[in-house]
């Protein structure tokens, strides 16, 4: 057996594994989650549990490319946008091939590309791929249409990760791009805040579309899941609103955030990164304690920091309520 594997990626939303082994309810600010989703409405009966998925997700990718604008044969769907990240990597990289990857940001990236057998490139080594998280996690950086596509002109091939974009600016989204070097990957996780239906889809050049449908594993895309997307696809415009609400409460929490010893980076989606001038670690134990869950950075190599998503106007009062009692 191959031992020699990266340790694995360590991920916020940890609510219910905290509830089961407490005995506690918390609020959950570790996962970024939108507050005000869109009701999706779904029945689940015994016809859609009692088939096989079509493998081909024909219907389900007309709906988003309905919704898009592009040809079905440029739409992938994997469990999640984490499966296409990975069956990316499997289809696109060797071993030894380089890729880049500018920290702090999502962990995935590395551990699939690593498991896929590359590395990342190193000062001077040409990159074979490049990964781009926009709105960028954990930081809330968002870039502009233009300085994404201009990141073209570094790699061959690029993996641009918008999960976050249905929640903070569309305007700056190059799902539109039919270019043989983008593969544009997005999720319903964050923005239907539907963590348990895992459904990812991306767009990319056919011949690579091909390749990942090959490589993803049969119906890996649930019939629950399949029939989620296609109704809240059909809701889409709804999202409107909670950018709108998330724009304004995250305008207060900052400003509340001002009362504390803690650097609040600029964010232009639903969660902000805090850097104290300590080791996160008791402060994050100390709100765990008091009811509030926040993600600790350090495995973004950031130890002096913790992400917080924007929540309802309650339960920002709680965190600050909280953070208060843990900062005396």
């Amino acid at each position: 057996m191959n031992r020699d594997l990266p340790d694995k990626v360590v991920h916020g939303g940890l609510v219910r594994q905290f509830c089961q082994e407490k005995g506690e309810k918390v609020i959950d600010f570790s996962a970024n989650l939108n507050p005000w989703p869109p009701a999706v409405s779904l029945d689940i009966s015994s016809e859609m549990v009692s088939c096989y998925p079509d493998d081909r997700y024909q219907l389900l990718k007309e709906t988003i490319a309905g919704r898009f604008h592009r040809p079905v044969e440029e739409i992938a769907v994997g469990n999640g946008s984490i499966e296409l990240i990975r069956v990316f990597c499997l289809a696109t990289l060797s071993p030894g091939d380089r890729v880049r990857i500018r920290q702090p940001t999502f962990g995935e990236y590395e551990m699939s590309a690593r498991l896929a057998g590359a590395l990342p490139a190193r000062d001077g080594e040409q990159p074979s791929a490049g990964f781009l998280c926009n709105p960028n996690n954990p930081t809330g950086t968002l870039q502009t249409r233009s300085a994404v596509l201009d990141e073209l002109s570094d790699v061959n091939l690029l993996f641009v990760d918008e999960a976050f974009i249905e929640l903070s600016d569309i305007c700056q989204s190059i799902v539109d791009i039919r270019d043989p070097a983008v593969f544009t990957c997005r999720s319903l996780t964050k923005c239907f805040s539907v963590p348990g239906i895992r459904f990812g889809y991306a767009f990319g050049d056919p011949d690579l579309v091909e390749q990942i449908e090959t490589i993803r594993p049969p119906w890996s895309v649930n019939s629950i899941a399949e029939q989620f997307a296609i109704r809240a696809f059909g809701v889409f415009d709804e999202l409107e609103r909670s950018r709108s609400r998330i724009n304004a409460e995250r305008e207060w929490l900052v400003s509340a955030l001002h009362e504390f010893p803690v650097k609040v980076h600029p964010s232009s989606t639903n969660f902000l990164l805090l850097t104290l001038p300590y080791d996160a670690t008791a402060l994050c134990a100390g709100l765990a304690r008091s009811g509030i869950l926040v993600r600790d950075c350090h495995s973004f190599g950031l130890p002096d920091s913790i992400r917080i998503a924007v929540r309802t106007r309650e339960e920002n009062r709680q965190l600050l309520e909280a953070m208060g009692t843990c900062m005396r």
